[in-house]
């Protein structure tokens, strides 16, 4: 019993510090606020249902993190998996990869606000890059490092390059794609509030910056666990699901235990 309350030992010790403080030395401040008082504010979002409700809030920024995610997955597994196995492809696109990679996300804000205006789309297209560019490299290596000898056996049997990618590269780099997975789940979301703070006003991260030009602390700080909360959940799933696909596939390379 002890060991599974462990893990949360620290985290109550830093909302007790922060509760002495916000009572004591910070009290009446415009930036600090008890964490008891973002507790009734998170309970007063909760049942809320004007515009900036945590379910209407959420559902935004998780659909449009969800659908950048899955459009950065399918363009860089796709395009991953295509430079992974072949040299003169990679050697063709290594400039413009190097070239395209380090951009910041954020610093094409106002190219899509431009292209798209504001809502959903942009939102979308700035996650899709992001996410892109890490979900390309690591499948990339993921390919690079498949067996000879499997592709090989697939050479023997005449397999059709769709056959190949989907019976033989795929299975065999699919727990190091579930890595890739879980980094891209993480920054789709870190993005998608980002592109809400700054420029975009819907979702969780424009709902706290209207509890920060509110002067509202309290709200602000439940806005940021509640955040803190649901990319918790969603990185569990992921490894939830990671676990499960390798349960059903048996012995998997590098995957976790079932």
């Amino acid at each position: 019993m002890l060991r599974r309350l462990r893990p949360f030992a620290f985290p109550a010790l830093l909302l007790a510090a922060l509760e002495w403080y916000a009572r004591g030395a910070g009290q009446g401040s415009d930036a600090v606020a008890p964490p008891t008082l973002a507790l009734r504010a998170f309970v007063m979002a909760l049942l809320s249902t004007g515009e900036y409700s945590i379910a209407q809030a959420t559902a935004f920024t998780l659909g449009s993190a969800g659908l950048g995610l899955l459009l950065g997955l399918v363009l860089g597994v796709g395009l991953g998996v295509l430079l992974g196995l072949s040299r003169r492809a990679a050697e063709i696109s290594f400039l413009s990869v190097e070239v395209l990679r380090p951009i910041p996300s954020v610093a094409l804000i106002p190219l899509a606000m431009l292209v798209f205006g504001f809502g959903l789309r942009m939102e979308i297209s700035i996650v899709a890059f992001a996410t892109f560019w890490p979900l390309l490299l690591l499948t990339q290596a993921a390919v690079q490092q498949v067996e000879p000898r499997l592709l090989e056996v697939a050479s023997a049997l005449n397999l059709s390059p769709l056959a190949r990618t989907t019976k033989i590269v795929l299975p065999a780099v699919l727990p190091r794609l579930f890595v890739a997975l879980r980094l891209g789940v993480a920054i789709a979301l870190v993005v998608a509030v980002t592109v809400e703070i700054a420029a975009n006003p819907s979702g969780m991260g424009y709902a706290l910056m209207i509890a920060q030009q509110s002067l509202a602390p309290e709200l602000m700080l439940a806005w940021l666990f509640w955040i803190g909360l649901v990319g918790y959940a969603i990185n569990a799933a992921a490894l939830a699901l990671q676990r499960w696909v390798a349960y059903k596939m048996g012995d998997v390379p590098e995957g976790p235990p079932p």
